[in-house]
């Protein structure tokens, strides 16, 4: 018998005991939230029912609530990663005409778990490797606005009609926006190093893992939650104490005057907001839970989330590196105006 392979059964045994005894946690934890947060209200000299101590218990309840969706969404997601890994990505890309492209570029951002920001480098590849600029858009902008994670804590928290339209509009908006930017044939708007490297490029097979075991794809998601949420876990706080304030402090007359339905400039103005208030995609759902809490329209909080994650100016200044200023004017354009009407369209229709 190879020692190796009888050495990888007990490996093999304990990881998924290990993962077990983990998911097994998360749920005795979750399902324990409640009572938890009302039972550390009630040792704070606070009365429930007042907007101080209401916010409290919101920020009590919501801090372990997201920071357990997240960490279970990151590790799954790691574990998916590798099955389908950014060079299988690239592979799979290549050579794909317009069209067909645009959604299976789009499909793509859904699955792999990436930010804007590092959504940057993969769409630098796709163009090096000849993939149509149209179709390396439709990927730029589905990976951060379609994110995994928000459309996990957007199910979690508001159910799967609310997240249904989430990925359905986000995937329309990221197949549109790249089909049209595609179209308009701005190809002379990439950095002359770009497009050098784009047509001398030739699209190679990349080489993907193969025969992967569990223990080291657990491992992966492992790492992938002590990376992620490692980092975000202040945004993640961040956010969860602003949506604490809301809850707690901001009438919802003020909140429906400024992003309600009546209001026609709620939309843009919301947009507007989002860029310069970049977050994590955990790190904003909070504030969108307590937004439609106070009677905020779902389509303004939508298209305030979504400028939040897509239009990043991180993400500008990345991609200054390898687009000229007009093009990122008109992607930022185009995504701006594709998350309008996906405002528009929540608010009327709901």
């Amino acid at each position: 018998m190879n020692p190796l392979a009888a050495g990888s059964l007990p490996a093999s045994r304990a990881a998924w005991a290990a993962t077990l005894a983990f998911l097994t946690a998360w749920v005795v934890l979750y399902a324990s939230l409640t009572p938890i947060a009302d039972a550390a209200l009630a040792l704070l000299p606070l009365t429930r029912g007042t907007h101080f101590a209401e916010a409290v218990h919101f920020f009590i309840y919501d801090t372990p609530k997201v920071l357990l969706l997240l960490t279970l969404i990151v590790f799954v997601m790691g574990v998916i990663q590798t099955f389908f890994s950014p060079e299988r990505t690239r592979a799979l890309l290549a050579g794909r005409r317009e069209g067909a492209g645009n959604v299976m570029a789009a499909g793509l951002g859904v699955v792999t778990p990436f930010c804007s920001c590092s959504a940057v480098p993969l769409f630098m590849g796709f163009l090096m490797a000849g993939v149509p600029m149209g179709v390396t858009f439709s990927f730029l902008i589905s990976a951060p606005m379609v994110n995994e994670i928000a459309l996990g804590l957007l199910l979690a928290m508001f159910g799967w009609k609310v997240a249904a339209l989430y990925l359905g509009l986000g995937l329309s908006v990221a197949i549109l926006a790249g089909w049209v930017i595609g179209r308009l044939k701005l190809e002379h708007l990439l950095e002359d190093w770009v497009r050098e490297m784009a047509q001398a490029a030739n699209a190679e097979e990349a080489e993907v893992p193969e025969g992967m075991a569990w223990p080291e794809r657990f491992a992966a998601g492992r790492h992938h939650v002590k990376e992620i949420v490692g980092k975000v876990w202040p945004y993640i706080i961040a956010g969860i104490a602003a949506g604490a304030l809301i809850h707690g402090y901001v009438p919802e007359d003020f909140m429906a005057s400024i992003m309600g339905r009546e209001a026609w400039w709620s939309v843009p103005a919301a947009v507007l907001i989002g860029v310069p208030m970049y977050t994590n995609a955990a790190g904003i759902i909070p504030v969108v839970e307590a937004l439609l809490a106070k009677g905020a329209a779902l389509g303004t909080v939508l298209a305030f989330m979504m400028s939040v994650i897509a239009l990043s100016l991180p993400e500008f200044i990345i991609l200054r590196k390898v687009l000229k200023v007009k093009l990122i004017a008109i992607f930022a354009g185009v995504v701006a105006g594709g998350i309008l009407l996906v405002g528009f369209v929540f608010n009327a229709v709901l």
